[in-house]
């Protein structure tokens, strides 16, 4: 579902048909609910899951209603906004993923709340050259103001230290949640570490900015990472996130 719902805003060219699709999955949610799950796949499968795990609905509902207001096309004003967003997307589908492990705790959640957000933040900075290829830019427009860039600058693709300054900002943020994520990881039970393991990636991408001097541009954050498993492996051996 979370992929379907990902791919509404590039998919279509008009927002009704965008409101439609979401208006579908907000009715299909209420029905699975019901235990009348449309005939659709991805909905048989999430109505057995619900059943399965005893999933919290509001999560879901979060989702669609952010994504639905995500279908405006618009840059974030601030980055509370972008972190608001983050929450109610990647934060509550953490908070599925916690209760499918068997994980109802506040301090898991907490650190749930706080990965999320940095998830949103880097999904933000990794998406932004490919939208500037298509003349758009979702970067939080109060930090580019501070530093004086425009969304003209990004679709340009400029790298002045500016430009980067405004990269070094919003990433630092993404650091700050992940940073305050792991301050009380002695707290969160061990079994929800598996939900935790997408910081692997998280960190991969800012260590990688950070080399490169926070060019947003640079050819060497479009490539994969080939030691990814490899930490991904260490990191769930080590049980830590």
């Amino acid at each position: 579902m979370w992929n379907w719902l990902r791919q509404i805003k590039d998919s279509i060219t008009q927002k009704t048909i965008g409101l439609m699709r979401m208006q579908f999955w907000r009715e299909a949610v209420e029905h699975i609910y019901c235990d009348k799950p449309p005939h659709q796949p991805v909905a048989t499968e999430l109505w057995r899951a619900v059943k399965r795990h005893n999933l919290t609905k509001m999560w879901f509902m979060k989702i669609i209603d952010e994504r639905e207001k995500n279908l405006d096309d618009r840059a974030y004003r601030n980055i509370q906004e972008l972190e608001t967003y983050a929450e109610n997307t990647q934060s509550a589908l953490l908070y599925l993923t916690l209760e499918m492990l068997g994980v109802r705790d506040i301090h898991a959640d907490h650190a749930a709340s706080h990965i999320g957000k940095a998830q949103g933040i880097v999904t933000c900075l990794r998406a932004t050259p490919y939208h500037s290829t298509r003349q758009k830019v979702f970067l939080p427009m109060d930090i580019c103001m501070l530093h004086g860039v425009s969304q003209e600058d990004f679709i340009r693709g400029k790298q002045e230290k500016n430009v980067r300054d405004v990269i070094y900002d919003i990433a630092s943020q993404a650091h700050i949640h992940l940073e305050h994520a792991r301050s009380f990881s002695k707290k969160v039970p061990v079994k929800a570490y598996p939900a935790f393991l997408c910081t692997v990636a998280l960190d991969d991408y800012l260590c990688n900015i950070r080399k490169v001097d926070f060019n947003i541009f640079h050819p060497s954050l479009q490539k994969k990472s080939t030691l990814l498993p490899l930490h991904l492996y260490i990191r769930s051996w080590k049980k830590t996130y």
